[in-house]
C-alpha cells in the first residue's frame, strides 16, 4: 500500500513541487495540501496520513507548533512529522524535534532524500538532514534541562551497542547489517530501549545517547554475532 502524506507550506509553488516529487515515487501518495499550519493540523486529524510533510515558517500556527499538536508530548496516538526548510537554524531543529518530529530536512535535500524520509517516518525510523545531525545532536549534550534521565532498567550490552547505532543516524536494515541481528531483533531492541528511557521515537532515543556522552567516546560497535 501506498504511504499517504500531508503536506503543508504557506507557498503555492513549493508544495506544488513536492506534491509532484513525492507522486512520482513509487509507494508513496499525497493525499491532501495545506497552506498553514492550523489548516495542516485540522487535514491531518481528518485524514491521518502516515506522513506530515511540514514547513516550519508558515502564517499563523507555524510548521513546529503543529508538529507539537499532532506528535508532541501527550499526545495519544501521535502521527509521524518531517520538518522540511530552507533555514539550516540550530534552534529550528531542536525545536522541530522537540516537538516530536521524526525528522528535519533542508529544502535543498533531493528528491532522493525527501522520500527516504518519508519512508524512515512511516516506518518508525527518523532521518536527520545529513549536515545537521552530528552537529544537533552534539549540541542536544549541552542544551539539554539539567542530568539526563536514568533507564528504568539498566541496558544491556545489546542495547547499548542498538543505542549507538540509532545515534550515528543508521537504519533498522543498516543496523542488521552492522551488528548481524535481524531486523525483528533490532525492532525489540528499540522498543526495549523507548521503553526503558521513556523515548517516543528514536531521535529522542539518540538526543540520550548524546546527552550521556555515550556516542562522543563511544568506540565503534562490533561487528559479532550472539
Amino acid at each position: 500500500m501506498s504511504i499517504r502524506v500531508l503536506v503543508a507550506d504557506d507557498q503555492e509553488i513549493v508544495r506544488t513541487g513536492l506534491t509532484m516529487i513525492l507522486n512520482a515515487q513509487p509507494e508513496i501518495e499525497v493525499v491532501g495540501e495545506a497552506a498553514d499550519g492550523e489548516a495542516a493540523v485540522e487535514l491531518a486529524r481528518r485524514l491521518r496520513p502516515d506522513v506530515c510533510l511540514f514547513d516550519i515558517r508558515m502564517p499563523g500556527t507555524d510548521g513546529i507548533e503543529a508538529t507539537r499538536r499532532l506528535a508532541g508530548p501527550g499526545v495519544e496516538d501521535p502521527l509521524a512529522v518531517v520538518v522540511i526548510t530552507t533555514f539550516d537554524l540550530d534552534e529550528y531543529v531542536y525545536a522541530a524535534l522537540r516537538a516530536g518530529a521524526r525528522g528535519f530536512l533542508l529544502k535543498n535535500a533531493g528528491a532522493q532524500l525527501l522520500a527516504q524520509a518519508v519512508h524512515a517516518a512511516a516506518t518508525g525510523d527518523a532521518l536527520i538532514a545529513p549536515s545537521v545531525t552530528a552537529r544537533l545532536l552534539d549540541a542536544f549534550a549541552g542544551t539539554g534541562s539539567g542530568a539526563p534521565i536514568q533507564p528504568v532498567e539498566p541496558l544491556t550490552d545489546r542495547e547499548e551497542q542498538v543505542l549507538l547505532s540509532v545515534a550515528r543516524g543508521r537504519t533498522n536494515r543498516e543496523i542488521t547489517e552492522e551488528l548481524y541481528i535481524t531486523l525483528s531483533t533490532v525492532k525489540t531492541h528499540i522498543a526495549s530501549l523507548m521503553a526503558k528511557l521513556g523515548a517516543r521515537n528514536r531521535v529522542e532515543i539518540a538526543i540520550w545517547a548524546y546527552e550521556t556522552r555515550r556516542v562522543r567516546n563511544a568506540a565503534p560497535a562490533p561487528r559479532r554475532k550472539y
